[in-house]
């Protein structure tokens, strides 16, 4: 068996150095783009649903470096420093910089799967009432949707409304062609703008990653919660992934975390790491 022995201690290593460096560009670019010119960068650079319009492939490695908010950058670049800098000095740079991305790439693919079990019913039924263009598919499908458009969506925003009208139109009279035409129209842009709807963002995936690992490296070190409460990393490591299993099955309304995205992390990590340890690439330190 062969032993990685730390490169030399460091308290912020150049991997996780750079990595906040990123971090911290895409986070100011975002703000300045959409400040100075309006552009919105989590439209090109977050991870949408590969059936979206807006989707791109790069947006797998891109979205690991956007964030929602101050509060979530601040969460994820703390938390990438306070269990990162400990591995990148025991596996080095390249090892921990493959992890991160292993991590970060695998946490984006879990979260996209979960959303595709959620969202499946209703494209079905959008396809369905393309299909056939009669009012039963088209009443089967509004009558289980719950429609994610608001005031502040834009464009779409006064289609919907003219779709209103016409379903009010062929509740009273289902042969007016005009309305089922309208309607038609409506559902094939919704369809795309519903798709373009479903986007993470974040580095949180790669961070529970890491988390993971550090609870595998470090078994035994002691982490404070809320800087008081001692606990074991490896029971921490367990405590937090079933409280994210239980969060992400229970998906309470109005959550905009992705719960199965930071499971995806944990998994893909733990995956990697036994196959590192099978090749006798991996130890644990106390």
């Amino acid at each position: 068996m062969s032993y990685y022995q730390p490169m030399g201690f460091r308290v912020l290593p150049p991997v996780v150095k750079n990595l906040l460096i990123i971090n911290g560009l895409f986070f100011l670019a975002t703000i300045s783009l959409d400040t100075s010119f309006g552009i919105d960068l989590t439209k090109i650079l977050g991870l949408h649903f590969p059936l979206a319009p807006d989707f791109k492939p790069w947006q797998f490695i891109t979205y690991m470096f956007m964030h929602g908010g101050f509060a979530h950058i601040l969460f994820n670049m703390f938390a990438l420093w306070m269990f990162g800098y400990a591995l990148e000095n025991v596996w080095g740079g390249k090892r921990f910089l493959i992890y991160y991305m292993v991590t970060g790439i695998g946490a984006g693919l879990v979260y996209l799967l979960w959303i595709w079990f959620q969202m499946r019913p209703d494209i079905l039924a959008m396809d369905k009432f393309l299909a056939t263009a009669s009012v039963d598919s088209l009443n089967e499908f509004t009558a289980n949707h719950t429609f994610r458009v608001s005031r502040f969506s834009g464009a779409i925003w006064n289609e919907f409304q003219q779709f209103e009208r016409n379903l009010t139109i062929l509740s009273h009279n289902a042969g007016d062609s005009r309305a089922l035409s309208g309607a038609l129209e409506f559902v094939s842009h919704y369809r795309d703008y519903y798709l373009n709807q479903f986007v993470v963002v974040g580095a949180s995936g790669a961070v529970f990653g890491i988390l993971l690992a550090f609870g595998m490296m470090f078994p035994n070190s002691m982490i404070y919660l809320y800087f008081f409460i001692p606990i074991k990393a490896k029971y921490f490591v367990i405590l937090y992934g079933a409280f994210e299993l239980f969060e992400g099955v229970m998906n309470r309304p109005g959550s905009n975390i992705a719960h199965f995205a930071h499971l995806g992390g944990m998994i893909f990590g733990y995956v990697l790491i036994r196959y590192w340890k099978k090749k006798g690439e991996f130890f644990e330190l106390n």
